[in-house]
């Protein structure tokens, strides 16, 4: 006898799953979901949503913004800077380059520091419109630069920066007409 109430017992929980199953099938075939094509939702097309923002107000020529530019504020502007490079006169070179009297040196001449590839090839003098353009996002301008600071976007700042770089310097270099 007893062999016989657990066969049933077994009888009817085998049953209730082959039941639950049956009714999970049959439910799926009524109301299957409906799948899309292309996972994702559709986003507006680039044109629209370009013709949507603003238009964004043209920079100020550099001339503009020096002649406005303050160089108390660059210093203090400067302070990320201070980490990786020096602006005292005669300063150390950092993990950058010293910067005191970096306006209308040439590029990468420090002796003994170790500038990437693309800086040394850039060639030329450190010049005031050069130096607004690096500092916006060194990444952009030189692609390969050792240089990890991601920039500074406000050009009144990049503005007040060149000003305080101006002071620092035995013979400044004029701000450009």
């Amino acid at each position: 006898m007893e062999t016989t109430n657990s066969n049933k017992l077994a009888l009817a929980f085998l049953g209730t799953l082959l039941a639950t199953m049956a009714l999970g099938i049959f439910s799926s075939a009524i109301f299957s979901p409906h799948k899309p094509i292309k996972a994702g939702y559709e986003l507006p097309a680039a044109e629209v949503a370009a013709a949507a923002a603003p238009a964004a107000a043209p920079d100020d020529p550099l001339p503009a913004l020096l002649a406005k530019a303050d160089p108390a504020k660059g210093a203090n502007d400067t302070k990320p800077c201070q980490a990786c490079h020096s602006f005292d006169k005669g300063g150390p070179a950092k993990v950058g380059p010293p910067l005191y009297g970096v306006v209308g040196r040439p590029v990468a001449s420090i002796a003994g520091f170790a500038y990437s590839d693309v800086l040394k090839g850039m060639g030329g003098d450190w010049t005031y419109d050069k130096i607004f353009t690096f500092i916006k996002s060194p990444k952009t301008m030189e692609p390969g630069t050792k240089m990890t600071f991601p920039g500074e976007s406000d050009e009144h700042k990049r503005a007040d920066i060149l000003a305080y770089l101006q002071t620092l310097s035995d013979n400044p270099v004029p701000f450009p007409k």
